[in-house]
Formats: structure tokens, C-alpha cells, sequence
């Protein structure tokens, strides 16, 4: 079973300040990691191979220091690493991020899964991992927290719910996003990180991978991110009290009386 992992370069979010000029994150001086959750679809690819066998690609997009978060796969127990790293992928949107990943990945020939993490910590849309299934025309399903078979034909998995868990048959070759309950991330192997230290990270530019500069980065972008900023209060807080219906009267008459909503007749 030949394995894709999504993976991706962020920053340490325990760190994270916003510049009150520009609105933007202070990424200097702040330490980047791997996406957490990305960690938990290394492990679930590590545990595929280890019951089906075959081989894991890891894949991020970046700039060229996201070289370090596929060395680290690598360290983890990856076999292959690809980064995707070109000034035109620079300001990309979930779509454009998706276009250029799912590029990546129809050039690895005959992969039958895709893992990504439930969304990563620094855009936290979920996107991602759907998006590239939708352009491969690949089944998918998100927030996967468990595996009850696993063969090379099939997948039966757990999908995290609300109100507890479904039971989900999914036909290779597909895409799942998966959660933190999926299992906790082994810790690398000495031999991995002697292999990482070696290892050279190839690099795939936009021309590379087929794509047009109209379809990657900013260009291909259907959004832009005007300014982040941090919420601020008004100062006006209330104690609710009383059972919890009562207490939700009382929210949704102060959501009325703000005219954050609207009740028909």
C-alpha cells in the first residue's frame, strides 16, 4: 500500500503574538513545529503500514525551511519525503493549497490513501484534507479516530461524532482526515533520526508539478486574509442562572436584544 501524508510547517501557537500595526502574526523569533494534528496522521499512517505493509510519502508546502518537518517524518518512520516549495505558492488559499498538494500527489503515481490531520493549527478550516479529495475524485472521510479492518482493497474505520462514533467502510484508494483519539504519536526511532540527518528533501517547484502560476499561491486564491485581529469585549457581561433552559432563554434574548439575530414570527 503506497501511503501520502499531508503535512505541515506551523508556528508554535503557544508563542503567538499579533502586531497591533499590521494585524498579522509576529512569526519572527517564534519557534515552528509540526502541525499537532498532522502528528496523529503520521502515527495512523505508521500503523496502516505496519498491519498492510507498503511505503509513506511525507508531503508539506512551504518555503525551504519547511525541509525540517519532513526530516522529522522521516525520523518518525516515513520512508520518502517531498517538499513543495516555489515563490508562486506564496499567499495560496485552502483552494490553491489544495491544487497544489493534490498536484503533488497525482505525481507520486498509484497512491492509495491520503492521511491528513483534522486541519492545522494556524488556519483551522478542515479544508484541506476534503478539498484534495474533491480535485483526485477520491472517497473521503474526515475525523477518523480508529481502525476496525485494514487491508490493501479496504478500510473500515471509526469516524468521531458528536454523539459518539460511526462505523465507516471506505474503498481504496481514498482520503481521511483523522483526530487526536486515532493513537498517541510514537516518539522517533535513533535509527530514524540518523537516517533524517542524512537525508536529502527533494523539492517540487510549480512548473514540476504541471500547475500554471494562475493555479498555485495568491493567484489562485478565491480569499485573502485582510488583518487577524484578537476579539475584544465590551465589558458587559451577565451571570446566567436558573436550569438550562431557562438559561438558554436568556442567551437567545440578549442575542435578540444585540441584534445579533433575528426571530421570525
Amino acid at each position: 500500500m503506497k501511503i501520502a501524508v499531508c503535512i505541515k510547517q506551523v508556528p508554535d501557537t503557544a508563542n503567538v503574538k499579533l502586531d497591533p500595526e499590521t494585524h498579522t502574526l509576529k512569526r519572527e523569533g517564534v519557534e515552528s513545529i509540526v502541525n499537532p494534528f498532522d502528528l496523529f496522521a503520521l502515527e495512523a499512517a505508521l500503523r496502516i503500514k505496519e498491519a498492510a505493509g507498503g511505503e509513506i510519502v511525507a508531503i508539506t508546502m512551504g518555503p525551504p525551511q519547511a525541509e525540517a518537518v519532513i526530516k522529522e517524518a522521516i525520523g518518525f518512520g516515513v520512508d520518502e519525503g517531498l517538499l513543495l516549495s516555489d515563490r508562486a505558492f506564496a499567499g495560496a488559499d485552502t483552494w490553491a493549497t489544495t491544487a497544489t498538494l493534490a498536484g503533488a500527489i497525482e505525481g507520486l503515481g498509484g497512491v492509495d490513501l491520503v492521511i491528513c490531520g483534522k486541519q492545522a493549527v494556524d488556519g483551522d478550516t478542515a479544508q484541506v484534507g476534503p478539498g484534495i479529495a474533491q480535485r483526485l475524485g477520491l472517497p473521503h472521510v474526515a475525523f477518523v479516530k480508529g481502525f476496525r479492518e485494514i487491508t490493501g482493497e479496504r478500510l473500515v474505520v471509526e469516524r468521531q461524532m458528536d454523539d459518539g462514533y460511526d462505523v465507516v467502510e471506505l474503498p481504496l484508494p481514498a482520503l481521511m482526515t483523522v483526530v487526536r483519539e486515532v493513537g498517541e504519536p510514537r516518539p522517533p526511532s535513533l535509527k530514524g533520526k540518523m537516517r533524517a540527518k542524512k537525508y536529502v528533501v527533494p523539492m517540487r517547484g510549480a512548473a514540476e508539478l504541471g500547475l500554471t502560476a494562475e493555479q498555485v499561491g495568491l493567484a489562485g486564491s478565491f480569499t485573502q486574509v485582510v488583518k487577524v485581529f484578537a476579539p475584544t469585549h465590551s465589558g458587559d457581561r451577565r451571570r446566567l442562572q436558573g436550569s438550562d433552559d431557562e438559561m438558554g432563554t436568556q442567551v437567545i434574548d440578549a442575542l435578540v436584544e444585540n441584534q445579533v439575530i433575528m426571530l421570525g414570527s
